[in-house]
């Protein structure tokens, strides 16, 4: 397949419905839409673009997570005890280790791009 390209990835149209968020925490519950992207060798890879319209919701995600946020704005409140609230906003790039627990504050529609590691 070669090199792919998400043309103006902070803008593209191209995204699909996912529906909404697993664990809402607030009404209505947030809405999701998404690219995936497949690389050849890699059948188990998970990457691409997420997109979250406002509002709070759990996180249910095993894996780690690299992620660049395209657009908006919120705050990540982790389970563990002791964590600190994680402000994030347009161009932050954030890493989540394996089994981060917490709850996203979605405050201005996000877009960012993530690899699932």
């Amino acid at each position: 397949m070669g090199i792919q390209v998400i043309a103006q990835s902070a803008t593209t149209p191209q995204l699909q419905d996912w529906g909404p968020v697993t664990v809402p925490l607030s009404t209505p519950a947030c809405a999701l839409r998404g690219l995936e992207v497949r690389l050849d060798g890699r059948p188990d890879s998970d990457m691409g673009l997420w997109e979250c319209s406002p509002g709070r919701f759990q996180r249910q995600v095993a894996s780690g997570e690299v992620m660049h946020i395209l657009a908006g704005a919120g705050r990540f409140m982790p389970e563990a005890e002791g964590a600190a609230p994680v402000e994030f906003r347009a161009g932050d790039t954030l890493f989540f280790p394996p089994d981060t627990r917490g709850v996203w504050e979605i405050r201005e529609t996000v877009r960012k791009l993530y690899v699932m590691v």
